[in-house]
């Protein structure tokens, strides 16, 4: 019995199964997965239980190296208050659901915290029997254990010979690798990389114009041609139009009903007498806007003399002499008449 048959299309032995990437990219990439190991947030949501770890990064002395019993390592673990991310795997582990239950990968699970070591004395031999748990060397960073699936954030437990020995893999921002020619550690773009404090500081504040809070909203752009209005503003004639063409309409099904026929002369005659109406309106409308034209220039006139009146009582005002005042008597003359 075949279950679930052949596949479709398979795969050809000479497709390019992998694709070359540069030295530095891939050396980026580990500096980036270590980094973030290192913080906190990163690492609890990627669901990693850390709230009872004594400190972060973990780093424990070079005797867990040592270990060469599981039990040794569950003891390790318990101490330290990483057992929970453990029990998290063991509740995790269930069937695979699809065909891959039946091409020997049946069971899936979390992943648990990853330690790396720096020199193998029994340590892989102690944790291999934990599920989620995995060890690493210092000296073969794989990407794939240090950030599963793409997201950067592995619990990590560093022997303190393994986190030593990174400054001399990758070097520091002032010393140069040891093992990697020429190649110091990724400066960061940015100091500070809380964009929102940066923008609301002084010194941007003042470079910074005033935000423009006008808002421009966009205008339909109506079709004169549709719609009666916008034809209004470009030609006020063809309301005239429009309305002579309704009264035809009418006239012409209103003599059909009865069974006559359309009178022209008539419709003539009506249009004109509408047209009339229409230029006496706006006569009506210009000669009253006129009036009120004619009344506020009244009004200006009216001010404008007002004002010339009153210059010209001032002028006269000023231009009279003033009556003299006696002067005050100054404290010496008052001590001679004494």
């Amino acid at each position: 019995m075949c279950r679930g048959g052949r596949m479709f299309a398979p795969t050809k032995t000479y497709r390019k199964w992998h694709t070359s990437t540069n030295v530095n990219q891939k050396r980026y990439a580990i500096c980036s997965a270590i980094a973030a190991s290192g913080v906190p947030a990163l690492v609890m949501s990627k669901g990693h239980i850390i709230n009872e770890t004594p400190e972060f990064p973990l780093v424990v002395t070079d005797k867990v190296q040592e270990y060469e019993k599981t039990k040794q390592a569950i003891m390790f673990l318990k101490r330290l208050k990483i057992w929970t991310d453990v029990d998290k795997v063991y509740n995790s582990q269930r069937n695979r659901a699809g065909v891959g239950k039946m091409r020997n990968r049946r069971r899936v699970q979390r992943r648990g915290p990853l330690i790396i070591y720096d020199q193998d004395q029994g340590l892989s031999r102690a944790f291999r029997n934990i599920p989620g748990v995995e060890t690493l060397s210092v000296h073969r960073l794989n990407v794939l254990k240090l950030a599963p699936g793409g997201h950067v954030g592995r619990f990590i437990i560093w022997t303190e010979s393994a986190f030593k020995t990174l400054d001399k893999i990758y070097g520091t921002w002032r010393k140069e690798s040891e093992t990697k020619k020429g190649y110091n550690l990724p400066m960061s773009k940015m100091s500070n990389t809380d964009l929102g404090r940066l923008l609301k500081s002084e010194e941007i504040q003042k470079v910074i114009r005033a935000p423009n809070k006008k808002v421009e909203r966009s205008r339909i752009k109506y079709n004169p041609l549709k719609n009666i209005r916008a034809m209004s503003k470009l030609n006020p004639y063809a309301i005239v139009l429009k309305r002579a063409a309704i009264l035809k309409n009418r006239s012409i099904n209103a003599a059909k009903s009865k069974g006559q026929e359309f009178d022209l002369k008539k419709l003539q005659t009506i249009r004109k007498q509408m047209i009339e109406k229409a230029k006496k309106a706006q006569g009506d409308k210009a000669k009253k806007g006129d009036a009120h034209v004619k009344a506020k220039l009244a009004k200006l006139d009216k001010r404008k003399t007002k004002k010339k009146e009153q210059g010209k009582k001032r002028a006269a005002e000023a231009s009279k002499p003033k009556p003299k005042i006696p002067p005050s008597p100054s404290k010496k003359t008052k001590a001679v008449k004494k």
